[in-house]
């Protein structure tokens, strides 16, 4: 009978201490990463160091979601074909995931190789 009370309390605290513990853990980051860049700024060093390059993220989302989509799909197809079950799956979300991965590798390199030349 305890148990039946408990478990939803617990459920909802959980919840709620989790965020308040990410949204905390977020705005210390923020603010020891602003200490950090003022007391170099103070030291005369160039604030244009904290200028990050915008990586290609984009792209690798996109080949990775590609490369599921297709392993889902094989997946399927080794599933309905040789009665695999869950083993078709896993190996072709794995295989085809990682053909995705190395794909937007190969485009970043080349990316990076015209931007030097």
């Amino acid at each position: 009978m305890e148990t039946d009370v408990i478990v939803p309390i617990m459920g909802i605290m959980l919840t709620i201490i989790i965020t308040l513990g990410f949204f905390i853990m977020i705005v210390y980051l923020r603010k020891f990463q602003n200490i950090e860049r003022m007391s170099i700024i103070e030291k005369g060093l160039s604030p244009e160091m904290f200028k990050k390059e915008a990586e290609p993220t984009t792209v690798r989302w996109a080949l990775l979601l590609i490369g599921v989509g297709i392993g889902f799909l094989m997946g399927y197809w080794l599933d309905r074909t040789f009665d695999m079950e869950e083993t078709g799956y896993f190996s072709m979300l794995f295989i085809f995931g990682g053909i995705g991965l190395g794909l937007a590798y190969l485009h970043e390199e080349k990316r990076s190789k015209n931007n030097k030349s």
